[in-house]
């Protein structure tokens, strides 16, 4: 009998911290915006599936999206998320990792050394996607390490290129000459960064995987805030990968390679609430390592090991 009682007991308890933790998690969530499951890109024009995407980016002037894959491809697709072509080994796509676009149209690809060309480069593509020309990163102390992995253009012309655990942030002029090598100090020493984002205002976002913050700077680079907080639990950041601004209203949506999940900041980096977890439905993640904000604010996640890109929208 007393075994019966005991077993009710702990049952009881188990129920009571199931609950608390809903009740939490839902008031947490309840801070933020109410994020919704639109739809799902999972082929490209020929009907074949995407591989572990790891890349997303929707280009403000056409709106075109751009997916690259484990193949190494670059799958463009239109706004409404209809398949146009693909950019593979036979346009000289060869390792992408990263990429953008500026306002005439120019595409810059981020690609690694082979054996073929055996030098990290960005290639660089005319609006006609062309291949025009390769830059190559050169002249500051490590350049010889530095594989371009993640990019960004400002209103100038001007690239911004980051590294996978580089000390800085390289910029360079549209014709590939070194301007800057940004750096981020924190608590007297160099963070190692991972992403780099431009918002329509100029801002500089800048992630650090490591310290799991993002800094933001001014478009003269001047630091202005970070946010985020190292972590595994909610409200933390425990492997960000990738930062984008919603601007319209200055929200800030950061993707979680390890906690499956995308965090929301309000403007300032107040953290407002979650979406996403381990999952392999509609709405959940699993390593997710991208993310993109289009100008309606519909946010794209590539949901890396579950094969496809996920779109939802926000209801305000």
């Amino acid at each position: 009998m007393k075994q019966i009682k005991f077993k009710g007991f702990i049952k009881l308890i188990l129920i009571t911290g199931l609950f608390l933790t809903v009740f939490f998690t839902l008031n947490v969530r309840a801070q933020g915006p109410l994020v919704q499951y639109l739809d799902s890109i999972i082929e490209d024009e020929d009907g074949g599936k995407l591989y572990f995407p790891s890349f997303i980016f929707v280009e403000p002037v056409r709106k075109e999206i751009y997916v690259i894959d484990s193949k190494s491809r670059i799958i463009v697709y239109t706004s409404d998320f209809f398949p146009l072509f693909t950019l593979s080994r036979c346009a000289g796509i060869e390792t992408a990792q990263g990429l953008t676009v500026d306002a005439e149209g120019n595409l810059y690809v981020a690609q690694s050394a082979t054996k073929e060309i055996p030098k990290h480069r960005i290639s660089v593509y005319n609006a006609r996607i062309k291949w025009v020309r390769d830059i190559y990163i050169e002249g500051f102390e490590g350049a010889e390490s530095f594989v371009p992995y993640r990019m960004a253009v400002d209103k100038n012309g001007n690239i911004y290129v980051a590294s996978s655990y580089f000390p800085g942030i390289v910029i360079l002029s549209n014709e590939g000459k070194l301007l800057d090598v940004l750096s981020v100090e924190d608590e007297e020493k160099k963070v190692k960064l991972t992403n780099v984002v431009l918002d329509e205002k100029g801002r500089i976002y800048i992630v650090s995987e490591e310290e799991g913050h993002i800094y933001v700077y001014d478009e003269s680079r001047k630091f202005l805030f970070k946010f985020g907080e190292k972590g595994g639990s909610t409200c933390k950041l425990s492997r960000p990968m990738a930062v984008s601004i919603d601007n319209k209203n200055g929200r800030m949506y950061v993707v979680d390679y390890m906690r499956h999940s995308v965090s929301v900041y309000d403007k300032d980096g107040k953290y407002l609430s979650e979406f996403g977890g381990l999952g392999w439905t509609e709405g959940w993640f699993q390593h997710p390592r991208d993310i993109s904000v289009d100008s309606e604010g519909k946010i794209l996640v590539a949901d890396t090991f579950n094969d496809r890109i996920q779109v939802f929208q926000v209801n305000e």
